[in-house]
């Protein structure tokens, strides 16, 4: 057994890479609504299984590809995993929020929270990549978003923008997970995984800075590594007693850990949620919802 297998074995014993992820759909209810959208797929024979955590995604299982249907070119729905699912919703965009997304291209989380929103109030949306944002751009035009102002803009310094936000997502870059790559769990080395959590811990201390009190704040990763997940959050909690974690009652993923390489952390991160893949059918996942006292 290898490096990772061995340390994730620490946290969840019965882990295994045996794992079957299930592909998923969102429905874009801007353009269509449930029930219309399951009828016109199932009539091609595709196999939907509503998935009960979230509120328009569904299992999907077709013979052909599900990236090339006239349904999907015209923005019925989006391809996008149950566990990625679960992050705007987390966050509850409500009509007329001012919301940012740090890290948002190509665009799953954004579209959905528009979705959320109903074309209401803003989404700011940063990238640092021009393809990206282009992907971002397509994407948000197919689904029939219009509430996006899409910047070209570091996260880390969102401060110069001089605003402020109800609502902040932070998707953030990470070292992903071995169901997402293949060979990943023998190409990664704990200098990638200790690299990308300093840049997290920046971008963490940038959406504080933004932050309104009494806002909301999700973090999401699909890492499992503790030090991009945990560790950057129990960083953030103990420089800022404003602070707070939300506890995320899911019907799936286990309670984050509340202690890592014989040191303890904060016992609220009990709150935060892994998605384990042997056990949830998702790629590795890992998210925290924190709110701002309002003072």
């Amino acid at each position: 057994m290898g490096f990772f297998e061995n340390r994730y074995q620490k946290i969840c014993p019965d882990f295994t890479t045996d794992v079957q992820e299930r592909a998923a759909l969102r429905v874009n209810t801007l353009k269509i609504d449930e029930p219309a959208l399951v009828k016109r797929l199932q009539a091609k024979k595709v196999t939907l299984e509503k998935i009960p955590y979230v509120q328009h995604g569904y299992y999907s299982e077709a013979k052909f590809s599900l990236g090339a249907t006239p349904e999907y070119l015209q923005g019925l729905y989006y391809l996008q995993g149950a566990a990625s699912q679960v992050v705007a919703e987390l966050l509850d965009p409500q009509p007329g929020d001012h919301v940012l997304d740090m890290a948002a291209a190509p665009g799953s989380k954004t579209t959905h929270m528009a979705q959320l929103l109903q074309n209401t109030g803003t989404i700011i949306a940063l990238d640092t990549n021009t393809q990206r944002l282009a992907a971002l751009r397509n994407n948000c035009e197919r689904l029939l978003v219009r509430n996006v102002v899409m910047l070209k803009k570091d996260a880390r310094f969102v401060k110069d923008a001089g605003l402020t936000f109800d609502k902040i997502l932070l998707d953030a870059p990470c070292s992903g997970n071995f169901c997402s790559e293949e060979g990943w769990l023998l190409k990664r080395q704990i200098s990638d995984i200790k690299a990308n959590a300093r840049v997290q811990r920046e971008l963490l201390k940038a959406a504080y800075s933004v932050l309104k009190p009494g806002g909301t704040f999700v973090y999401s990763t699909c890492s499992l590594e503790p030090e991009e997940d945990e560790l950057v959050v129990d960083w953030i909690l103990e420089r800022h007693d404003d602070l707070e974690l939300v506890d995320i009652k899911l019907p799936v993923g286990d309670a984050g850990v509340t202690a890592w390489d014989g040191k303890p952390l904060n016992p609220s991160l009990s709150k935060t949620r892994r998605f384990w893949p042997h056990k949830t059918q998702t790629e590795g996942f890992f998210v925290a919802k924190m709110k701002k006292k309002d003072v």
